[in-house]
């Protein structure tokens, strides 16, 4: 079996005013995605998602022009000397650095379910995994910056749909973020996991301010108060509590993930299946992060796409955490590109799914129907 064709879509839709989501990046307003389709010459179909980077089209001409000259012919099978291939002639050599990383992550996703379709397997099997339940929580873009009541409404419906975890946005400022979980924790009590993601809104004078009251009120973690590559902040802000530090999503390849393990500030991992190099990639992340005996709970991306295989790869790995389930109140991708990519059950678990590959058919017509929308997502 060969490679024939590598196609990238970016894609769009605009968000609905009433919809919109404050954030630590801004508030969105559309949602962009890239989904990449791998042809073989026995005509298997091998579809993955790479992350938009908040330049889809740029990602999608990358993934269309270098990454493709590269992998043509070469055997789908051969994830690991398709990885290689691009890491040495593009990313180690040519540079492109996090953007190689996305696009390589979308066709070492599809090429992933290719093989699972031409075996006849679901993902999670191939992986060496088994079919058990995968606890959820609920993020997304959602959750974000709004009156405490309002966000107490909103984390309801959440819980009333089986959640037993959910992710508030914080990094707004520390009085508004404490009076934001304090509502939360006061409504729904302490059996309520509360995770929090700053997305890089804080600086190191926040975090310390906001750690007491992470730490009296139960918080679970606190995402990405900081950049990626700002360490000392990380490790300084480690002494400042006994709330765990998460980070991972804006971490490329197992090579940045060393540093994060060898620093020892960061204790909940969360690579993108779509941003750090794809399912092959991610696995090496886990079994790093397994010999320090750390949690890996990967960061949902746009599609369900992305889901679905993030599902898969928690069914197997030995230090799998929660499933990041979007709760977004606007996802088109989530919903019509795709069909189903995960089902919560009351017990607030999702489940990898049987089928083949991904376990998924992609809407080739909703990809026409969305073209690609220039401009930031976040204002």
């Amino acid at each position: 079996m060969k490679i024939r064709d590598v196609r990238a879509y970016p894609a769009s839709f605009p968000i609905p005013p009433a919809n919109r989501v404050a954030l630590g990046i801004g508030t969105a307003i559309k949602r962009d995605a890239v989904v990449v389709k791998v042809t073989t010459d026995e005509g298997i179909t091998g579809w993955g998602e790479a992350h938009h980077g908040r330049a889809h089209t740029a990602v999608a001409k990358l993934i269309e022009t270098t990454l493709k000259q590269l992998i043509l012919d070469m055997d789908p099978h051969d994830v690991v000397g398709i990885w290689q291939k691009i890491y040495r002639f593009q990313l180690a050599s040519h540079g492109m650095g996090a953007g190689t990383c996305l696009a390589m992550s979308g066709v070492d996703m599809a090429l992933w379910d290719i093989r699972g379709k031409a075996l006849g397997v679901p993902l999670y099997k191939l992986l060496g995994g088994s079919r058990k339940p995968i606890p959820a929580y609920a993020g997304g873009v959602s959750l974000g910056y709004q009156p405490p009541q309002a966000l107490v409404e909103e984390a309801r419906k959440s819980l009333d749909a089986g959640y037993k975890a959910i992710k508030l946005r914080v990094g707004d400022t520390v009085s508004n973020d404490v009076q934001r979980m304090k509502a939360v924790r006061l409504a729904f009590g302490d059996d309520l996991v509360i995770l929090t993601d700053a997305n890089i809104g804080y600086r190191p004078d926040d975090v310390r301010r906001v750690m007491p009251a992470m730490d009296d009120l139960g918080i679970g973690w606190l995402e990405e108060p900081f950049p990626a590559q700002d360490y000392r902040s990380y490790r300084e802000a480690k002494s400042w509590g006994r709330t765990p530090l998460a980070a991972g999503e804006n971490h490329y390849t197992r090579f940045e993930f060393n540093r994060v393990l060898e620093d020892g500030a960061i204790t909940i991992l969360q690579p993108d299946l779509s941003k750090t190099g794809g399912i092959t990639e991610a696995l090496r992340i886990a079994a790093l992060a397994s010999a320090w005996k750390l949690p890996v709970h990967p960061h949902s991306s746009m599609t369900g796409l992305n889901h679905a295989a993030s599902i898969h790869f928690l069914a197997a790995i030995d230090n799998g955490g929660y499933f990041e389930g979007d709760v977004s109140r606007s996802n088109r991708f989530r919903d019509e590109l795709v069909e189903n990519p995960g089902t919560l059950d009351r017990d607030g678990n999702v489940w990898p799914l049987e089928a083949p590959g991904l376990g998924l058919e992609v809407n080739e017509d909703f990809l026409a129907k969305h073209p690609p929308i220039e401009g930031p997502g976040y204002v």
